[in-house]
């Protein structure tokens, strides 16, 4: 479960980015929460659009950002990304503890952060392979994900008794702080021991991601999944937070909210790290375990039954989104992979800003428990695009010697209709193929032996 830590650069990496990401945390529980209740009236649509705001720049610059990921050093990048990120969250704090924030004020500052992220986000997913051998690979974003989630059950609870205490300001400020521990790791991790960057002269155009993408049907069905899910299905901030405020709870109570989702989060990402490779199988599966889950949680009837539903929840998408990343990172070709994650992060959070608008006004309207429902259509619908694939891949079929039983096979290979170059063949399966060796010059090879090999 733990391999990847054996490795000096990434244990300096994970502890760096577990403390930044509780500060991110922190300042996600505030910023929703201070857009709800300080800036409007309990405005659903409000925290909608400050989502839209943010995670509109991912989709709109996912050409540029992916190129920039994989045409500069990426501990630089990162170094730059994560100095802007802090000084944007401090100067929030201090315009919140000034009393001078106003809503659009906040949407500008939302989309702010959005543009910085969508730089970061794509950097910081390739530079795991930039830190651990492939073999690892799957395994070491796993564990980012059990340090993102790890981080989701302390950061919303502390804010939550932060905003409380001293108020919304204050947590932005400790935000910024948090943001120095990432900074540290990445002027300790050591460069001559990082895997040197795969290079191909024929990916440095900014549309070969698309065309890579667009040649590979596992991804594209991937992406169709992950899209549906992070439109509709995670808006978790404004499911979380107009919950807490129908079973009349305060800031503590909805952060507490945010940090039980995280137990059945971190616990899906460990289990992710167990397994030897991503398979897409356990993507489908993930969404269908979101439908249920959400379509329960919407009924219940008390605040603390809705916090146990909301673990099922936090494990199934977990468990998908971990899964389709280490699939994407483990499957890409190297020279592409900075302009193909950039792709899945842009459709992951690109989806908020259609999704997150009618999520939040379907909210405001109807009512929270009818936006959960909303979120699980929308998993099932997930759930079906993938099943629907894997039948017409024949990658499920009938069992040979048990009529009622049915067999799963992921060992097809995958159809790139353009010619891979050499160096990155053993890439785009997942597997890695046998390599014949190469007949000397002066020894020509029979037609027929030629064929046979």
């Amino acid at each position: 479960m733990f391999r990847s830590f054996s490795v000096f650069n990434y244990r300096v990496w994970f502890f760096g980015a577990l403390i930044s990401n509780v500060g991110q945390w922190m300042q996600a529980t505030a910023l929703s929460w201070v857009v709800l209740t300080e800036l409007t009236d309990n405005d659903a649509g409000a925290m909608g659009i400050t989502m839209a705001l943010q995670f509109a720049p991912p989709l709109l610059l996912v050409g540029v950002t992916g190129w920039v990921a994989d045409r500069f050093e990426r501990r630089k990048l990162l170094a730059v990304t994560q100095s802007l990120l802090l000084v944007l969250g401090v100067t929030i704090g201090i315009l919140l503890l000034m009393g001078v924030m106003t809503l659009p004020l906040m949407y500008a500052f939302a989309f702010a952060l959005g543009m910085v992220a969508a730089f970061d986000n794509p950097a910081r997913q390739a530079f795991v392979s930039d830190v651990v051998s492939r073999e690892n690979a799957s395994n070491a974003v796993a564990l980012n994900a059990a340090s993102f989630n790890g981080a989701r059950m302390i950061g919303p609870a502390v804010a939550g008794v932060v905003i409380v205490a001293v108020g919304t300001g204050w947590v932005f400020l400790v935000n910024g702080v948090t943001f120095l521990a990432m900074l540290v790791a990445l002027v300790l991790i050591r460069p001559g021991e990082l895997v040197p960057r795969s290079k191909n002269a024929g990916a440095g155009r900014l549309a070969d991601g698309f065309r890579y993408v667009g040649k590979r049907p596992d991804l594209m069905v991937a992406f169709a999944m992950v899209f549906l899910l992070g439109a509709f299905g995670m808006n978790f901030p404004i499911f979380a937070s107009t919950m807490a405020i129908e079973f009349g709870q305060e800031a503590d109570g909805y952060g507490l909210l945010s940090s039980i989702l995280a137990i059945g989060s971190l616990t899906g990402a460990l289990l992710a790290a167990r397994r030897d490779r991503a398979r897409i199988r356990v993507v489908v599966a993930g969404t269908a375990l979101f439908a249920v889950a959400g379509a329960v949680s919407a009924f219940m009837p008390t605040y603390w039954l809705y916090a146990v539903t909301l673990m099922v929840t936090g494990f199934a998408v977990v468990t998908t989104l971990t899964t389709a990343n280490g699939y994407v990172q483990t499957t890409t070709d190297p020279a592409l992979r900075g302009r193909v994650l950039a792709l899945y992060m842009a459709i992951l959070m690109g989806g908020t800003p259609i999704g997150a608008p009618i999520v939040g006004w379907v909210a405001a309207t109807y009512g929270p428990r009818v936006a959960i429902l909303l979120g699980a259509v929308a998993a099932l619908v997930a759930f079906s695009i993938g099943a629907v694939w894997m039948l017409a891949s024949g990658r499920v079929r009938r069992h040979e010697s048990r009529r009622f039983r049915l067999t799963i096979d992921e060992t097809l290979p995958v159809r790139v209709i353009a010619p891979a170059p050499a160096e990155f063949s053993d890439e785009v399966a997942g597997t890695t193929p046998i390599r014949l060796p190469r007949e000397p010059r002066t020894s020509p090879v029979p037609a027929p032996e030629r064929r046979s090999a």
